[in-house]
């Protein structure tokens, strides 16, 4: 009987641990398309009564926060229509250091979500290096309808994988309302993964604004996953590189569903 043996996969060795930058290059190859929002002006209200104006360029925005959150700067933005009047923008902030402001607006319903990441000057153990903030708004564009923003529980047991190149492919399973667990398939961190702390909020039907923070790397991530018919997600990092400079990529691709579990009982947290 002739002997099949499956050609051998190089993998990186456990504790070879890739830097964020590592990573990153390339996992926007499969994202949506960039939008310009030239023209734009914006005016969101959070719900701690933080109020954003954002008036966009065609490559930069002039922003003001006022309120609980106090800041202001005219920095480069991202944008991304995930859906004819859902917006993904992100402002990877040069005028303020190690920050980055996410926001997702709907044209329709005119509701608004925001998140803020921010790295820490120095490590805590035990603690990811990387903090966020999270914020219901409203824009001024019309009367809100829908349900508001909110936490959310709906990913619980989900198991989905995440193509974002011929060479990214990783797995999530979401474990809980804190957290996630994951694994790379391919790319060059293959064989590695972690569990690490999450957090999920519900934008509309279908959408989801998902986040994570690594223990072991200073590293973050907002994404807006769209688990409607068209199974794609949009999303962005902030880290500090193999330099230990902050640094903002661009990611996104597709989400293959592989399945999903019901606790009979006893509920995660």
């Amino acid at each position: 009987m002739t002997e099949h043996t499956s050609p051998a996969v190089e993998d990186p060795a456990l504790d070879e641990w890739r830097t964020y930058d590592e990573f990153a290059a390339g996992i926007d190859t499969y994202r949506l398309p960039s939008a310009d929002l030239g023209g734009v002006v914006l005016r969101v209200t959070l719900d701690d009564g933080t109020t954003l104006a954002l008036d966009f360029g065609a490559d930069a925005v002039a922003w003001t926060a006022s309120g609980a959150y106090e800041a202001s700067g005219t920095d480069p933005y991202d944008a991304v229509r995930v859906r004819e009047d859902v917006v993904f923008v992100n402002l990877p902030l040069t005028s303020r250091e190690r920050e980055a402001l996410t926001m997702v607006f709907s044209t329709s319903s005119h509701r608004a979500l925001a998140a803020l990441s921010h790295i820490s000057d120095e490590d805590v153990e035990g603690t990811p290096r990387v903090t966020q903030r999270f914020w219901a708004g409203v824009t001024d564009a019309g009367t809100p309808t829908g349900d508001v923003p909110a936490p959310s529980r709906d990913l619980i047991g989900k198991r989905n994988v995440y193509r974002y190149s011929p060479h990214h492919l990783y797995e999530h399973v979401y474990v809980s309302s804190q957290r996630y667990a994951w694994q790379c398939l391919e790319g060059v961190q293959r064989g590695h993964g972690d569990m690490d702390l999450s957090t999920v909020w519900k934008f509309a039907d279908g959408l989801y604004l998902f986040c994570f923070r690594e223990f072991r790397i200073a590293v973050a991530s907002v994404w807006l996953h769209d688990l409607g018919y068209q199974l794609m997600t949009t999303g962005v990092f902030l880290g500090l590189n193999g330099d230990g400079e902050s640094e903002h990529s661009r990611a996104g691709g597709h989400i293959y569903p592989l399945g999903s579990v019901a606790y009979p009982d006893a509920q995660p947290v």
